[in-house]
């Protein structure tokens, strides 16, 4: 069995460095939407040197969550870590539990959705690191009564790579 080579080497110290980040548990999230919904940034574009990004999500009590969307330039990957989520697949709704995990490519269509009412919470990792935090922070402004026009929300959209399906 043949595997594909490593990247190229990108760190070429001889005893490595001491520059791990760590966040803890308690940390308060940073965005927090007007449903109850939170986003903890863990690992941000910026913070991984462009490679990925990585956000916990924790829906609040009612249904939120955006409907069937693709991106043009990242993947964006879901992890089930407490809860029931409802993710599209591209051509349906399914349930997913805890442990459930769903990879999406450049431009395929997908959404996801709390709409059993209970607590969840996931994991999305967006490939690369796309500069994702100003699309939370814009989109729980909204939720709090910023108001964008049709022409504003267009260019919001197509400036975070967000194509509705």
């Amino acid at each position: 069995m043949s595997f594909p080579p490593y990247p190229p080497v990108r760190y070429e110290g001889e005893n490595g460095e001491a520059n791990v980040a760590l966040r803890r548990a308690d940390a308060a999230p940073e965005v927090t939407y007007a449903s109850g919904v939170t986003v903890d940034y863990l690992a941000t574009g910026a913070s991984t040197g462009g490679d990925f990004g990585l956000y916990r999500w924790t829906f609040g009590p009612g249904e939120s969550g955006p409907g069937p969307h693709f991106h043009r330039t990242i993947t964006e990957s879901f992890y089930v870590l407490t809860g029931a989520v409802s993710l599209y697949n591209g051509t349906e709704w399914i349930e997913a539990g805890v442990g459930d995990f769903l990879h999406v490519p450049p431009g395929g269509v997908h959404g996801f959705k709390n709409v059993l009412g209970e607590p969840a919470s996931m994991l999305l990792m967006f490939t690369p690191g796309a500069p994702r935090e100003d699309y939370f922070e814009t989109l729980a402004a909204v939720s709090k009564g910023l108001e964008l026009n049709e022409e504003e929300r267009a260019a919001f959209y197509l400036r975070h790579d967000n194509h509705w399906a």
